[in-house]
């Protein structure tokens, strides 16, 4: 036993040394790898001065170039920077890929050891900044890392810095999935707690307030601007009409007029009346509307690849681009991975569809701002295959040329430009296809005021993100959305209440209006805070995190629920990510409350009477999973006999 032993303690000894050595070795290739690429980079771009002007000589051949003009006409500096620009330069413009950065905010350039499966993951598989930066040449980026205010400020100036260091020192455009929810989903949001905290879109739709939606765009947008985001990759106008999708959370809900006036102030907030250099650009997604999936399965999967119209109702879900997203000038649009089953010439998903870009968006409601593709729609990742739906018998070069074909600008979540390169020097695609999108991409960075100062002042991120100012305006938003679904006289709460809490992070915040106790049987009132049920899946990574599937709490958990809120009086509050099944709950619950990314400091006030709720339903709750499997995908609020239906919601 002890010879036993002691061979396998050597045999861990030599694994754990193989893994060190493995280790130094990939570090030291990656930083060589680095070095390479930085020596690719020439000199900071000086700062000259011509007739009184100060600017900045971004080509470095000492002259004020027309691009480099602040005062020239918008066309004639795009006109300008893309007749200096060569091919490569072009080809890394028109992707749209994700980066990161160290914990600490400096680039990432080699594999970092962290706990943090978001910054292990991406230092592992994303190519390095400076290989997308110097090699690559592209300029515009999806920013994964959730940092200190300055931080992020840091990182931007750092890899501005980097950019005007290339060739022509084209900036970069820096953009981001929703950062002001409490969710953290890769997938879809980030929870960055640097930001103030608002609800989700369903729960600013739950306000019907487009003042406050448009207040919190414009807040939203400060924070962005203060740590160099320019580029917001939502809102979501997509329309909730089928309640198992997934990614129902990041809607206004499924109402088609309700989202595009939600939508539409979303947008001004973010923009302003018109993109400027205080705007940030919003990419609205997910054009044709990317509701409709069959049984609600996503299209991040092959499972979900279909969007179907039953209730023949494609137009239905164009209505908040038209009516919203357009209406406030969005600079940006992006399709979503599913194929519109039986809406045009060829099933083919969206990106790959000329009927949907080039047909409906670009030539019949003369959109003309950049289109880009959702992520990885070309190639395989070590986490996914690409998304191609309806055109998987494709290589990878074909899939790119389908996209530019049907009339889209930019790849998201890639970094092949060789491939543009290859098929322009093929003759399969002209350079002057290229131009066309490469100017689109070129005039909102003009407007963004990037050309002229792409850099942030990192003292002052630090104490303007995340203000108090901002933070209670978004308490403020989170009271407004939650929704009272039902009160048998049971709230608001009288001071000094004895309350069992289950479910609350936070539990201590109701010791601020009541008490307290460790034991059900000692409470005046329960109080259980519930999550929307779902099926839990991981045969990949990112499924782990789509919540689809289910809306019904399995009989266990349902048996627990129950027994605790029939003990004493109770109040019931379920955070609606998708619209749960909550009958046999409601019948056993004196009070039921829905909430969109409401905390427990603003929920304590609210059931204490210090506030009001004053949300209504963004969508219909389903009285049965029967009534769910049968409703259409592509219908609004048509479940028969619904607990609660489309706007329901109480006052004290």
């Amino acid at each position: 036993m002890k010879k036993f032993l002691r061979i396998l303690k050597y045999l861990l000894l030599g694994l754990i040394s193989l893994v060190i050595i493995a280790g130094f070795i990939i570090y030291f290739r990656a930083k060589n790898a680095s070095n390479k690429n930085m020596e690719l980079l020439g000199p900071e771009a000086p700062t000259l001065t011509e007739n009184g002007r100060a600017f900045r000589d971004l080509n470095k051949n000492g002259k004020l170039d027309v691009y480099e003009d602040p005062s020239a006409a918008l066309e004639a500096r795009v006109a300008d920077l893309v007749s200096q620009m060569n091919l490569e330069e072009k080809a890394g413009t028109m992707f749209v890929s994700m980066i990161g950065s160290t914990p600490k905010g400096k680039p990432m350039e080699t594999p970092i050891l962290s706990t943090d499966i978001l910054v292990l993951g991406a230092s592992l598989v994303l190519p390095t900044n400076s290989e997308l930066i110097a090699r690559k040449k592209l300029n515009s980026f999806n920013i994964l890392t959730s940092l200190d205010a300055d931080l992020m400020a840091k990182y931007n100036n750092t890899i501005q810095k980097m950019a005007e260091r290339t060739r022509l020192g084209i900036p970069i455009t820096i953009a981001t999935d929703p950062r002001h929810g409490t969710e953290n989903n890769p997938g879809a949001a980030l929870y960055t707690p640097a930001f103030s905290q608002w609800p989700t879109s369903l729960g600013l739709a739950a306000t019907r307030d487009t003042v406050l939606v448009r207040h919190f765009g414009d807040v939203a947008r400060q924070e962005y601007r203060a740590v160099g985001i320019t580029v917001a990759l939502h809102p979501m106008a997509d329309l909730a009409t089928e309640p198992r999708w997934a990614r129902v959370n990041g809607t206004f809900g499924e109402d088609a007029m309700l989202s595009a006036q939600m939508t539409k102030a979303y947008v001004l907030g973010f923009q302003g009346d018109s993109l400027n250099q205080n705007s940030v650009a919003c990419m609205t997604k997910h054009f044709s509307g990317g509701g409709p999936q069959k049984d609600g399965e996503d299209a991040h999967f092959p499972y979900g690849k279909e969007q179907v119209y039953p209730g023949s109702n494609f137009d239905y879900h164009v209505i908040p681009f038209t009516e919203g997203a357009f209406k406030a000038n969005t600079a940006q649009i992006m399709p979503y991975y599913g194929i519109p089953v039986g809406q045009t010439s060829e099933d083919v998903a969206f990106a790959f569809n000329k009927d949907i870009i080039t047909g409906l968006l670009r030539d019949s409601l003369n959109f003309d701002g950049v289109v880009c593709t959702d992520w990885n729609i070309i190639t395989d990742s070590r986490i996914s295959e690409g998304r191609a739906w309806g055109v998987e018998q494709l290589s990878y070069k074909e899939r790119v040329k389908k996209v530019l074909d049907a009339g889209c600008d930019q790849f998201g979540g890639e970094s092949i430009p060789e491939l543009i390169v290859e098929l322009v020097n093929e003759g399969k695609i002209t350079e002057e296809r290229l131009d066309q999108s490469v100017r689109r991409v070129l005039r909102d960075k003009f407007r963004l005021g990037l050309f002229d100062n792409p850099y942030v002042d990192v003292e002052k991120a630090k104490t303007f993100v995340g203000n108090d100012q901002f933070r209670e305006a978004g308490k403020l938003a989170q009271a407004k959305s939650t929704v009272l679904l039902k009160n048998s006289s049971l709230l608001p709460l009288k001071k000094g209440t004895k309350v069992f809490v289950s479910g609350m992070m936070d539990p201590e915040n109701i010791e601020n209006y009541g008490e307290l106790v460790s034991r059900p049987e000692d409470a005046d009132v329960i109080l259980t805070r519930l999550k929307t049920p779902y099926d839990e899946r991981d045969e990949s990574i990112v499924e782990q995190f789509f919540h689809q599937g289910r809306l019904y709490y399995t009989e266990a958990e349902l048996k627990e629920i129950l027994e605790l809120i029939t003990q004493k009086p109770s109040i019931v509050v379920v955070n609606l990510e998708r619209p749960a099944l909550l009958s046999e709950i409601n019948s056993e619950a004196e009070a039921l409350l829905a909430e969109f990314g409401t905390s427990d400091e603003v929920l304590a006030a609210l059931l204490f009477g210090e506030k009001q709720p004053e949300g209504k339903l963004p969508f219909e709750l389903p009285s049965s999973w029967e009534a769910v499997q049968k409703q259409m995908e592509d219908v609004p609020y048509d479940s028969k006999d619904p607990l609660y239906p489309f706007g329901h919601g109480l006052r004290y």
